[in-house]
């Protein structure tokens, strides 16, 4: 997976549900590999009721890793187009 931008909930979302096609995951194969139920990840893929700890085994059961950098300067728009 490229790297992707990432500054809501739902853009975050739709990375992981990307990744988990991509995969050819469903959402219970994920929820089964990350040890979650797969009503958290449709509710993470939504954009919604994310823990930090549910976030991060999602992203190890996708082999993924979260890196925090400081922001670029674009704006919503130009962001927007990327997704």
């Amino acid at each position: 997976m490229d790297q992707t931008l990432i500054r809501t909930p739902r853009q975050l979302g739709v990375a992981l549900q990307r990744r988990r096609k991509l995969l050819g995951l469903t959402q219970t194969d994920l929820a089964g590999a990350a040890g979650l139920r797969q009503a958290t990840i449709s509710e993470i893929e939504r954009g919604e009721g994310a823990r930090l700890g549910s976030l991060m085994r999602i992203l190890a059961a996708l082999d993924l890793e979260l890196t925090v950098r400081h922001r670029t300067r674009m704006d919503a728009d130009e962001i927007a187009k990327i997704f």
